[in-house]
């Protein structure tokens, strides 16, 4: 498969990344000197940021599951599909307890912006479909 990122992570390296239907760029990078540690995801002039910790968490969660999870990516205000990633981003079940995303008003899109992060860090699979992609743990 092709390779859809490129960049180190960092601040003045930014991951360079593609949504997954590999339909948008945008770029992220891990901020650690944050309390706690986030993942900033700038997608043109609108910054979202996300809990680090969920670097872990969304693989451990999803070898429990075993098997294909749907995105279901969705916006703040918008209920995501039911048993999907992004509803388990803000569910109250989540090792977190709620929100991974961080900055309010923007804290959706969990299941559209970090499992491509996930995949380039060699941690899940993820397909790249025109719609409803899915993702499971390597």
């Amino acid at each position: 498969m092709a390779k859809h990122w490129s960049g180190k992570g960092t601040k003045d390296s930014p991951w360079k990344l593609k949504t997954p239907p590999l339909s948008a760029e945008y770029e992220m990078y891990r901020d650690d000197s944050l309390d706690p540690p986030l993942l900033v995801c700038q997608v043109g002039s609108t910054k979202l940021t996300y809990l680090a910790r969920c670097i872990e968490d969304v693989p451990a969660m999803l070898k429990k599951h075993g098997d294909w999870m749907l995105l279901g990516a969705a916006d703040e205000k918008a209920t995501p599909a039911e048993g999907s990633l992004e509803a388990w981003g803000r569910s109250a079940d989540n090792p977190v307890g709620g929100w991974y995303g961080q900055k309010k008003g923007y804290r959706g899109r969990f299941g559209l912006y970090v499992p491509p992060l996930l995949e380039a860090l060699g941690v899940v699979e993820l397909e790249h479909n025109p719609k409803n992609n899915r993702v499971r743990a390597k």
